[in-house]
C-alpha cells in the first residue's frame, strides 16, 4: 500500500508528481529545488543558500512522514555546474551527523526553474 506525503512546508508540485511517497517503511521523496514554500520564490542567490533551501525542503517532506535525514539510505544530487559541487557538498553535508546516505551526482544540462541543484532521496524507517 502506498501513501501520498504532502506539506505545505515544502513546495507544492510544478507537475504532476507527489512531494514523496511512503509504500511500507520505505519513502521516495521527489527531486527538491530551492523554492521558499512560504512565498513560492526561487531562492537563485548562489549554490550554498539553494542547497541549503533544497535541504530544508527535503527536511520538511521527512518530517512530514516522521522521519528526518538520519533515515536518509539514498540520495541523487543534481548539480547544472560540477564547478559548485564543493560548496554544495560543504551545506549538504552539515544536515548529517554520521552513517551518510549512499549518494550519486551527476552534472546535468538543464534543472527546473534553471536552479543550480536538484536533490531526490530515499528513506528508510525501521
Amino acid at each position: 500500500m502506498k501513501k501520498i506525503i504532502e506539506t505545505s512546508k515544502a513546495p507544492a508540485p510544478i507537475g504532476p508528481y507527489s512531494q514523496a511517497v511512503l509504500t511500507g517503511q520505505t519513502l521516495y521523496v521527489s527531486g527538491q529545488i530551492a523554492v521558499n514554500p512560504e512565498n513560492g520564490h526561487v531562492v537563485m542567490s548562489d549554490i550554498k543558500e539553494e542547497t541549503k533551501q533544497v535541504m530544508e525542503n527535503l527536511g520538511a517532506i521527512l518530517q512530514a512522514a516522521d522521519m528526518n535525514f538520519s533515515n536518509l539510505v539514498k540520495c541523487t544530487i543534481f548539480l547544472a555546474d560540477m564547478n559548485d559541487f564543493a560548496e554544495m557538498n560543504e551545506v549538504y553535508s552539515s544536515y548529517f551527523k554520521s552513517d551518510f546516505p549512499a549518494r550519486e551526482t551527476v552534472q546535468v544540462s538543464c534543472l527546473p526553474k534553471n536552479m543550480k541543484v536538484e536533490i531526490s532521496g530515499i528513506a528508510f524507517k525501521g
